[in-house]
């Protein structure tokens, strides 16, 4: 039995303990959160399907941050570097409960004003950059598609420190857009998270990167548990922005913000909808969508919840795939 578990890629064990103690963690988090009713608030000019919806608890992006923090810091032990992965992804974790606990409290949709909260992410962005520019060699190199791992390109400092903090700020707000069906977000993170977990495996100096990666993945699956269709419980922008900070940090480390644009192509297109619809309505008064982001367009041409997340994660899975053949 020993001798089996050593056989067992340790990622691969961190996913499944991270997954058990999201999925036992839910059973206590939940009723906790319905308890201080911190119930969801469904935004008035949403989809009119959606409108059932309103009271489901939120802010349960805590069931999965505790296993990434519980495992985190244990890994930590043997590899301190991870704590700064875990660091930013509970920052952007703490703008996003502000955000959720404000509209709580005022029991509507106006939480952080839009300055509030980039100023927010600014900070949390602003202090991972200095980290990762002053520590980190890779996160100034940029692997881009058909040269090769090898052959990167080495930013200079004056292009490197706002090109990170574009993409730390780009997809916290790109996951928080995609954060808007049962099941949606969740389950396109955990395929993006899986590349990102198989990437990592070929350069040893990653190794607490690929951990991460697991623990943080095998978290979300325990929470996709409770947030498949119908959701009992939503990640709240405390999810979603700890979510979108933590792939961003992953591809900063690595050097692939390019390929987490590529496999997390659904985040890119849903941000990308919301740009033209605001754009294209300002300049001519009409809409491209139905509705923006993207997943609303779909449901109001019919389509269930069930179907948007299934096709949007395909389309996930595919993208991760391209992403690893064009990177090696």
């Amino acid at each position: 039995m020993i001798n089996l578990l050593k056989a067992i890629p340790s990622q691969v064990i961190m996913y499944f303990i991270s997954f058990i103690i999201a999925v036992a963690a839910g059973k206590i988090v939940i009723p906790f959160l319905k308890k201080l009713k911190f119930n969801q608030i469904v935004r008035e000019e949403g989809p009119e399907s959606h409108k059932y919806k309103s009271g489901t608890a939120t802010m349960g992006g805590i069931i999965f941050l505790l296993p990434v923090v519980l495992l985190g810091i244990i890994y930590s032990i043997t590899d301190i570097r991870i704590l700064p992965l875990i660091l930013v992804t509970l920052g952007f974790a703490f703008v996003g409960f502000l955000d959720d606990y404000l509209k709580i409290a005022r029991k509507n949709n106006k939480g952080l004003s839009p300055r509030q909260k980039m100023i927010g992410l600014i900070i949390v962005s602003g202090i991972f950059t200095w980290y990762a520019m002053t520590y980190i060699t890779d996160a100034r190199t940029l692997i881009l598609p058909f040269l090769g791992y090898y052959k990167p390109i080495v930013m200079p400092l004056i292009l490197a420190v706002p090109f990170c903090l574009f993409v730390l700020i780009s997809f916290t707000n790109a996951v928080n857009l995609t954060d808007g069906l049962d099941g949606l977000a969740g389950s396109v993170t955990t395929i993006v998270l899986l590349f990102f977990t198989i990437v990592t495996m070929f350069n040893s100096q990653w190794d607490y990167i690929r951990i991460f990666c697991s623990i943080l993945a095998g978290g979300i699956l325990g929470f996709l548990v409770y947030n498949l269709h119908p959701a009992k419980v939503f990640m709240g922008d405390t999810g979603s922005l700890a979510i979108g900070g933590a792939l961003a940090a992953v591809a900063i480390f690595t050097g692939t913000p390019v390929f987490l644009g590529l496999a997390g192509i659904i985040f890119v297109t849903e941000t990308l909808s919301v740009m033209i619809q605001v754009i294209y309505f300002k300049k001519t008064g009409k809409r491209v969508f139905l509705m923006a982001p993207l997943h609303h367009h779909f449901e109001q041409k019919g389509w269930s919840e069930i179907k948007v997340v299934s096709i949007f994660t395909i389309i996930t899975l595919l993208g991760s795939s391209l992403a690893f053949l064009v990177m090696r």
